[in-house]
């Protein structure tokens, strides 16, 4: 359509917790924004959102409200973009969606601007989001394998509530201060079967085949489209009582060896990266830490004790704000800046 200098933008589930952020982020970046229009649920039609100081009221997530639109960040839940994103595409915007229901497809690219931006080249008018945890991980990964070629990843998370919505997050809160009244069980608010105040929960997304969870092969099959289809990756992902920030400790092997300073060194120099690395000093990633920081921070960089070309890293990112609002932004800001939109 040719580069504009200002965009008509929607941002669709307005009124949910990535889609708050989503209007956050285009602020705070200042997003090149012509018309800004929100769009959600029906009984959510009326009530108002922020954006640059300025009330707008939201309107409902249905075709004739995408007429006019140039980028479409969608956040509304993978039945809404199923139905509504092509809808976008057809009034003539570029869709980027943040939930799960495109990102296998071979027809969308499934990008994080640090690790595949070229990919963008080839949308068909959608491109997806990738989930949470594979985000930040490849982030950190792509530095390691463009020097060494990563063969293989085990990767264990430690994923915060948000990242199952508003719900989960308030029933945290809840059982948290039940728990701490009686210092018994409680019954569950966040999750079905088990309470996640004072708890760990091995179990992120339903159960598939072979006992791993569909978030765990989201790890596998995302790695696989957005990095190297030869990498072997094995995750265990875990719900902890977190409110923002996923953790990841992961464990890489690679056809060159990668010293503890060479890493350190890479990783200081790839983008998006923060490196928080100072033993002696007590100071590493921490989930508080990305409360307020867009970078995907890495620290505890150590060389495998078991392989000679190994080596450990414990990765820590906002799951909101890097893991969907930022990363969907940013691949708006990378449409606009190569001329793809």
């Amino acid at each position: 359509m040719g580069k504009k200098e200002k965009y008509n933008v929607v941002v669709v589930g307005a009124m949910g917790m990535v889609g708050t952020e989503m209007i956050k982020t285009l602020e705070r970046r200042n997003f090149p924004v012509n018309e800004f229009r929100p769009l959600d649920i029906a009984a959510n039609e009326g009530k108002e959102v922020k954006f640059k100081g300025r009330a707008y009221k939201v309107l409902e997530a249905a075709s004739v409200n995408f007429k006019g639109i140039d980028i479409a960040i969608f956040s509304a839940g993978g039945d809404a973009s199923a139905k509504l994103a092509p809808e976008a595409v057809k009034q003539g915007a570029v869709v980027v969606d943040n939930s799960s229901h495109w990102r296998m497809d071979p027809e969308c690219p499934l990008v994080v601007p640090e690790v595949n931006p070229e990919d963008l080249y080839w949308h068909k008018g959608i491109i997806a989001n990738p989930n949470c945890s594979t985000i930040q991980m490849l982030v950190a990964m792509k530095p390691l394998h463009d020097y060494a070629k990563i063969k293989r990843i085990v990767v264990s998370t430690y994923q915060a509530v948000s990242g199952s919505g508003k719900l989960a997050y308030d029933g945290l809160v809840d059982e948290s201060k039940e728990y701490l009244e009686t210092f018994k069980p409680v019954k569950p608010k966040a999750y079905k079967t088990q309470q996640i105040a004072f708890n760990c929960l091995p179990h992120i997304d339903v159960f598939q085949e072979g006992g791993y969870t569909k978030e765990e092969y989201k790890m596998v099959n995302e790695t696989h489209k957005m990095l190297d289809k030869n990498i072997k990756v094995n995750a265990t992902c875990v719900r902890v009582p977190v409110w923002y920030g996923h953790s990841e400790s992961i464990n890489i092997e690679t056809e060159k060896k990668i010293t503890r300073d060479k890493a350190m060194e890479l990783l200081r120099e790839a983008p998006g990266i923060k490196v928080v690395d100072d033993v002696d000093n007590e100071i590493y990633p921490t989930p508080l830490m990305s409360n307020e920081d867009d970078l995907t921070m890495v620290g505890r960089i150590r060389e495998d004790l078991t392989i000679e070309k190994g080596l450990s890293l414990w990765i820590v990112s906002n799951n909101i704000r890097k893991g969907a609002a930022l990363n969907a932004v940013e691949v708006a800001e990378t449409l606009i800046k190569r001329n793809i939109v």
